[in-house]
């Protein structure tokens, strides 16, 4: 008889594998929860919370590092924060924090070669963190109030970062620097020269702080507090347009992958606006809550966005092909930041 059992209990474990591999290849959602002090790890497609692991006091947003193991999440206590929490996603556990003082209030975070840039929204700078060393290895100063929001090219050769507090976007071109030298002078050896950047400052709206960039990068749409929408040419480096899409108190912004609609958040009212990107008109007002929502992530495949609705307690989750609520997941009180893991790519499958 043992004989038999055998088989049947490897096609068993068999199958449960390959069903957990089947869910995991949906991805998971992870969910800052500012009132639990933790991120929530939610099956995509359960919807379910698989986890959940502290971080720290007054969590903002959060990012999947390089590796694909490994997120980290802003702990920006209201702008006086000085640790980014580290979490190991594949054993669902905490790490040790990375301090970043003498910079405060670390909050909006991109991944480009190893290096986690981050904004200090107190000290109206940008960070750059070494995730090999956990060592800062270089500063940008913005001179603005509330450096909040960041972006980085796929090519690492610009950065865009928005100032709540002073309605404006910081743009950061990399460059070469080459010392001055005196006419006639032979040019300066190789170890004269050092890579920089240069900084174009962009006026927007009022209390700009949710953006997104286009997939094909031409694009950043800015949201304002006043209900407009900024769009910057980044090629110029300028405001090309100014919409008036209603979206009052814009909150975070994000593209589908094929870049034709935009969906906005929004401080206030009970909607997230569907924007067409080429008309720039709203093609649907979805409610999706009651009083104001903030992060958004849209699926890698582009099927569905997350919202967080922090108020009302839970993430709203829109089927992005008939602009409809579809579910609400209960990741924990208070969510916020967003972001998208795959795991199998972790697991080395």
């Amino acid at each position: 008889m043992r004989h038999l059992l055998k088989p049947l209990l490897v096609a068993a474990a068999f199958c449960a594998t390959t069903a957990a591999a089947a869910a995991a290849s949906h991805g998971s959602l992870l969910v800052v929860t500012k009132q639990s002090r933790s991120v929530a790890i939610v099956d995509g497609t359960t919807l379910k919370v698989t986890a959940h692991v502290p971080v720290g006091e007054n969590p903002h947003e959060v990012i999947v590092g390089p590796d694909n193991k490994t997120a980290y999440v802003s702990n920006f206590l209201e702008g006086t924060g000085h640790t980014i929490a580290v979490v190991d996603l594949v054993h669902a556990r905490a790490l040790p924090h990375i301090p970043v003082a003498p910079l405060v209030g670390p909050h909006g975070m991109a991944v480009h070669d190893g290096i986690l840039w981050f904004t200090a929204d107190r000290s109206q700078a940008l960070g750059e963190l070494d995730l090999r060393t956990h060592k800062i290895v270089g500063v940008l100063g913005t001179g603005q109030m509330r450096t909040h929001m960041l972006w980085i090219s796929r090519d690492g050769k610009k950065i865009v970062a928005s100032n709540a507090g002073s309605g404006t976007m910081s743009v950061y071109d990399s460059i070469i620097i080459s010392p001055t030298m005196a006419p006639g002078a032979p040019p300066p050896p190789a170890s004269y020269t050092s890579p920089g950047w240069k900084p174009t400052l962009i006026p927007v709206g009022q209390a700009a702080e949710g953006f997104a960039v286009s997939p094909d990068e031409k694009e950043v749409w800015v949201g304002n507090n006043e209900g407009t929408i900024s769009i910057i040419d980044l090629a110029t480096e300028k405001v090309s347009a100014t919409i008036d899409p209603g979206t009052k108190g814009a909150n975070r912004l994000t593209f589908t992958p094929d870049g034709k609609l935009v969906f906005v958040t929004m401080r206030a009212g009970k909607n997230l606006a569907a924007i067409d990107a080429h008309t720039r008109q709203v093609v649907k007002l979805i409610p999706i809550e009651q009083r104001g929502a903030s992060g958004v992530q849209m699926q890698p495949d582009g099927s569905r966005v997350f919202v967080a609705c922090p108020r009302d307690h839970y993430v709203a989750v829109v089927d992005v092909k008939t602009l409809t609520m579809t579910d609400k997941i209960d990741a924990g009180p208070e969510p916020d930041g967003l972001a998208w893991w795959e795991p199998t790519r972790a697991s080395g499958e």
